[in-house]
């Protein structure tokens, strides 16, 4: 596994827990594409910049608190499966939420262009290859 893109995505994840958009764009591509289903609507994907300013405003709303925490890295060649876990606490509810997290990486030059997040490990293994679809 390249240190470049486990540096890049260690980076992203800073980003991604201080709600910096800025550090976030720095690190993306612009065309960027971002497939979650936290703070998505079904299907929906957050693309560059404006994608990304959204997705941080969904978070900023719905949560005091919202970090991701990333403990197993995968090197997949072109791409990296890192899994660990959401921790939040709602805004306004003040419930706390602990939630399995997995993420898919795709890189572009010194870039990361793609990330595909999920909150099941098993449909994560399958979408990285490492596990059958049945």
């Amino acid at each position: 596994m390249s240190q470049e893109r486990v540096k890049l995505v260690e980076q992203l994840i800073e980003a991604f827990n201080a709600r910096d958009v800025d550090g976030f764009l720095r690190l993306t591509t612009e065309d960027f594409e971002w497939f979650t289903s936290v703070m998505a609507v079904e299907g929906e994907v957050f693309v560059g910049r404006e994608g990304i300013e959204t997705y941080f405003q969904r978070m900023r709303d719905a949560w005091d608190e919202f970090v991701g925490l990333l403990e197993v890295w995968n090197d997949l060649g072109d791409r990296i499966l890192v899994s660990g876990h959401l921790e939040g606490r709602g805004r306004g509810s003040g419930v706390k939420v602990l939630a399995p997290w997995d993420v898919l990486y795709e890189f572009r030059g010194e870039k990361i262009s793609l990330m595909h997040s999920f909150l099941d490990h098993d449909e994560a293994l399958r979408a990285a290859g490492l596990a059958d679809d049945g």
